[in-house]
């Protein structure tokens, strides 16, 4: 068919016609396509409960069900390979066996109360791993959870070591920087300013130095080495947190084995109840 003498050729419409060609390269261009590839490139599928302090827990997303989760051990001091103990040292002991592999965990019964005093919003808790088996376990650290179940039910997912040591050295810098300029702009309140940095510093550097030596770790458990134990801290600053009750319930869930080892608890275990460390 011949374009010759059509309303295509008309003067009036070959305007249209370019547009109509130009838009069409420029849609199937790939410098236009980069930026669109970019953003879907770089924006989230899913958001994973306790990655954002101000996040609440979300649902789980269909792919999940694509998935069977591991089973689930839960802790039950009526079920057999489960034990619970209150020690001199004025902590709570729960013990979880399942298969080659153990797990106790252990709470200082004035967590709640040392928090405040910590100079980072964390809560801490003692792990001790162990494997009987004959071949080998490996342990890992980032997927301990802890779920505070009076506040929203948020899950807070355990802080990295290292990463959070990074954040302590961080912000020490920052109050470093931002002393210097205080001092800078009233001279007069010298003292006290350094004062108060100094104390800073001396915290951080007091906490740097026990999340590098107790903090846990992975690990590569056999029968030359069947045991490994250490803190794991969680942060507790978050909107969906408010203050504590006078009795809070917890869950502390733990990959290990292919399993889920999961520890309900309360602090303190009986309403009203104190446990206090006893002198040596």
């Amino acid at each position: 068919m011949s374009l010759r003498n059509t309303a295509w050729r008309r003067p009036g419409l070959r305007f249209v016609r370019a547009g109509v060609v130009y838009g069409l390269s420029i849609l199937v261009s790939p410098v236009a396509l980069s930026p669109i590839v970019s953003a879907i490139a770089a924006s989230p599928l899913q958001t994973t409960p306790g990655q954002d302090a101000d996040s609440k827990p979300t649902s789980k997303t269909k792919n999940d069900k694509h998935t069977p989760p591991p089973p689930v051990v839960r802790w039950d001091e009526a079920q057999p390979g489960c034990t619970f103990s209150a020690g001199d040292d004025g902590k709570y002991r729960y013990g979880l066996w399942s298969g080659d592999a153990g797990v106790t965990l252990a709470v200082d019964a004035r967590e709640l109360q040392v928090i405040p005093h910590r100079g980072w919003p964390v809560l801490g808790v003692f792990l001790t791993i162990r494997y009987r088996g004959a071949a080998s376990l490996d342990t890992a650290i980032d997927g301990i959870t802890l779920q505070f179940m009076k506040h929203y039910k948020i899950v807070q997912t355990s802080l990295d070591p290292d990463d959070y040591t990074q954040k302590i050295q961080s912000d020490a810098d920052a109050l470093d920087d931002e002393t210097r300029r205080e001092v800078k702009n009233h001279p007069e309140k010298k003292e006290v300013y350094e004062a108060r940095l100094q104390e800073y510093q001396k915290s951080a550097n007091e906490m740097i130095e026990f999340l590098g030596t107790k903090g846990l770790r992975p690990a590569h458990l056999d029968r030359a080495n069947p045991e490994v134990s250490g803190w794991v801290f969680f942060n507790t600053k978050s909107k969906w947190l408010g203050n504590w009750k006078t009795q809070e319930d917890f869950i502390l869930r733990f990959p290990l084995d292919g399993k889920i080892f999961e520890f309900p608890f309360k602090l303190p275990p009986k309403k009203g109840e104190l446990l206090l460390q006893k002198r040596p």
